[in-house]
């Protein structure tokens, strides 16, 4: 119960509650108005940052959401041209985060990580159709069980100015798995084969638990 409450956070999150206390701190010495703004300010930073354990299907014939937040699209695509997939087809799912969301990433499957890719970019809102190509991004392909590949993307959003990568080429990756995080409000778009998928626009998905296709 009370992990529920005062779950862990995230390390990219301790450097940034400590500027939130300290600045809350100095708000009281100015007038304890400010400094209630300061402790809404430290609370939020605080849950932006959790970073809860989650409870893992472990199954390989199902793909997880890999972030917290609200389906935004689900449709057929071309791969992404960065890696050199833009004349095969994939479903693909889109994953918006807003800045009340956990934004700590998950792997939506077991497998190998083939490849990674980072790529510079603007901070367009990570909800538009450009924001794919634009905004900074970050890739993953992963290799499944069964030989399909995976496609995870973090993009950074109007308001995010950093991504996060915790995982290495070539490491094996259980379901559910920590890949990294993005700060302050963005997108992960999911490219997959031979998935069928089983969420709608619109839907809350949950990292690791939500269940986004089914092979």
């Amino acid at each position: 119960m009370f992990s529920k409450i005062f779950p862990k956070i995230h390390a990219e999150g301790y450097k940034f509650l400590i500027i939130a206390v300290i600045i809350t701190i100095i708000l009281y010495t100015l007038s304890d108005f400010l400094g209630l703004i300061g402790l809404v300010l430290t609370i939020w930073v605080y849950y932006f940052f959790r970073d809860p354990d989650r409870v893992i299907i472990e199954d390989d014939n199902y793909l997880v959401s890999p972030a917290d937040g609200e389906i935004l699209k689900v449709e057929e695509v071309d791969g992404p041209k960065e890696l050199g997939l833009e004349n095969k087809k994939f479903n693909k799912i889109s994953v918006f985060m807003n800045v009340f969301d956990c934004h700590v990433n998950r792997t939506p499957c077991a497998g190998k990580i083939e490849e990674i890719l980072y790529k510079p970019g603007k901070f367009f809102n990570a909800s538009l159709d450009k924001a794919s190509e634009d905004n900074e991004r970050n890739y993953f392909k992963i290799k499944d069980t069964d030989g399909n590949d995976v496609i995870v993307v973090q993009i950074a959003g109007l308001v995010a100015r950093r991504i996060v990568c915790e995982s290495n080429k070539d490491q094996e990756l259980k379901q559910g798995d920590r890949i990294g995080m993005i700060r302050f409000g963005s997108r992960a778009d999911v490219y997959y084969e031979n998935y069928q998928p089983l969420v709608k626009v619109g839907q809350k998905a949950i990292s690791g638990e939500t269940l986004l296709a089914k092979k």
